[in-house]
């Protein structure tokens, strides 16, 4: 199995990471802390890269070889549908995981790749020179290819120094031989390309190309970066990567919308301005998108606590729209009464009197409730 690092809540949207030929997940690591906040965030290293075993591909390997491994780790780890971003190699397999695997990616995010690496003879001629003189003449000239001058990442050059001569030319075969342009179109995830302006292995035409052949497909090109741009620019590229990923607002502003009712957000978006504008984008991106969303608790279970956390603070214009909530998430009015009940031993009698008496009025607006 690929060796791989898992961070983030287990029972968070699952995103796989996946590294250009040569490097290791530590390709991600001013990225991946930073999306494990609100993903379960998985990073993967190629055969003979990182910790991962060179004998899981051999010569003559193909993409989809390797689309197969990451499936079969995701497979162990519980994991059926997912978010994918790939650098260079890792976003040729992405690209193979959404046209083959349509079922198993949720979204796609190809960085510093290609649909295709400029025809076989370059990387069969790579792969035979690794074969027969191992991979330090190339490690050597690592720092230009990926970078811009002047900045390097000694950890990743490292990496590509140690990786395994074996594996690294089998990676090379299946450069050789990857070409998904007539397949573009096919690809039904929501998909993000990442260009960096100064990469010469993978230029920006490159992720123009699959950007004009995916539909609805959105390209942001990065000044200043170069083939590796999680290493290089990771602001720009973790911003990248949020805006895409996080469907979560638009996710959660449609939850938002089944659980407080469609009149209620009208008028929170008909009040916003441009100073409250960043928070109600953070009330749908994070307590919306990625809380009321995690399917550890029922939407009903929300709501008892929710209620329950307001009583306990005092927000009874916040317990009047959440009790309009919990009727919306199947409660009844007898389950409002407990929870309310409960908080007269846990919260006190003067909160759970206030409570009863905001939750009474609202019950008799929605339900015609005695007052």
């Amino acid at each position: 199995m690929l060796d791989h690092l898992a961070e983030g809540p287990a029972s968070a949207p699952p995103l796989l990471l996946g590294p250009s030929l040569g490097t290791s997940y530590a390709l991600w690591d001013a990225v991946a802390p930073e999306l494990s906040t609100g993903h379960r965030v998985i990073r993967w290293d190629l055969p003979g890269h990182g910790g991962s075993a060179a004998d899981l591909i051999g010569p003559g390997a193909t993409v989809g070889d390797l689309a197969e491994l990451v499936l079969a780790l995701a497979d162990s780890l519980g994991v059926e549908r997912f978010a994918h971003a790939g650098v260079s190699l890792g976003g040729a397999v992405g690209l193979h995981l959404a046209v083959h695997h349509p079922e198993r990616v949720s979204s796609l995010a190809v960085v510093c790749s290609s649909a295709h690496f400029n025809g076989a003879k370059p990387w069969e001629e790579r792969a035979a020179r690794v074969r027969a003189e191992g991979l330090a003449r190339l490690a050597d000239g690592a720092e230009a290819r990926w970078f811009t001058p002047g900045f390097t990442v000694p950890r990743l050059v490292r990496d590509h120094r140690d990786a395994d001569p074996g594996a690294y030319a089998a990676c090379c075969d299946a450069l050789a031989a990857f070409d998904l342009r007539d397949r573009l179109g096919d690809i039904a995830a929501p998909t993000l390309l990442i260009a960096g302006r100064e990469d010469p292995a993978t230029p920006a035409a490159h992720l123009r190309e699959i950007a004009d052949a995916v539909p609805g497909a959105t390209l942001t090109e990065i000044p200043g970066a170069s083939h590796l741009a999680p290493a290089e620019r990771p602001e720009a590229v973790l911003t990248a990567l949020r805006a895409h990923l996080d469907g979560d607002a638009r996710r959660g502003m449609a939850v938002r919308r089944e659980v407080l009712g469609d009149a209620h957000v009208d008028q929170a978006q008909a009040r916003q301005s441009p100073f409250t504008a960043r928070f109600q984008d953070f009330i749908s991106r994070y307590a919306w998108g990625e809380i009321w969303t995690d399917e550890t608790l029922s939407r009903r279970e929300r709501s008892l606590v929710t209620l329950t956390a307001l009583v306990a603070h005092g927000h009874y214009e916040e317990l009047a729209m959440h009790v309009r909530a919990a009727r919306r998430n199947g409660l009844t009015p007898d389950e409002i009464g407990a929870v309310l009940l409960q908080t007269a031993v846990y919260c006190g009698v003067p909160a759970a009197n206030s409570a009863f008496a905001t939750a009474q009025r609202v019950l008799a607006e929605e339900d015609g409730t005695p007052g």
